[in-house]
């Protein structure tokens, strides 16, 4: 499925719910889903900053596809983070450099967060998008 595909279906997924605390009980939902991350990778060389609660990313690389495992303190925090890891998560770093994550905004996430858990989710996506650039700088 391409990244575009996966965003549409979390649109659609999304879509089906008027309320927002229908939604961010979606949210919790995916949060409560989420693989649990290896111990071992919650340290701070893991440790995103500009997150009100603590969220941990860690990315593996095999030559070609990044893979994503994270974990946060906070539930709803969980939930953004599933949903990036969904889009994100076994794709190329120029998929990653290049996809425009617009389901963000289609699905009214931005606009229904706090200021600061808005500026986590920014954080989280230039997070991976840092770690994209430095494994497609590594291959040339």
């Amino acid at each position: 499925m391409t990244i575009n595909e996966v965003q549409n279906n979390i649109i659609d997924e999304f879509s089906l719910f008027d309320d927002w605390m229908d939604k961010y009980n979606l949210l919790i939902d995916l949060g409560k889903e989420l693989p649990v991350i290896d111990p071992k990778y919650k340290i701070k060389d893991f440790l995103i900053e500009g997150c009100q609660s603590k969220v941990w990313l860690h990315p593996v690389y095999d030559d070609k596809l990044i893979t994503f495992t994270a974990d946060s303190d906070a539930i709803i925090t969980r939930g953004i983070v599933a949903l990036l890891i969904k889009v994100l998560s076994n794709r190329s770093p120029e998929e990653i450099i290049s996809t425009d994550l617009y389901f963000i905004d289609k699905i009214g996430l931005r606009q229904n967060l706090s200021p600061t858990r808005s500026n986590g989710l920014l954080s989280m996506v230039r997070q991976m998008k840092l770690y994209a650039m430095a494994y497609n700088a590594k291959n040339k």
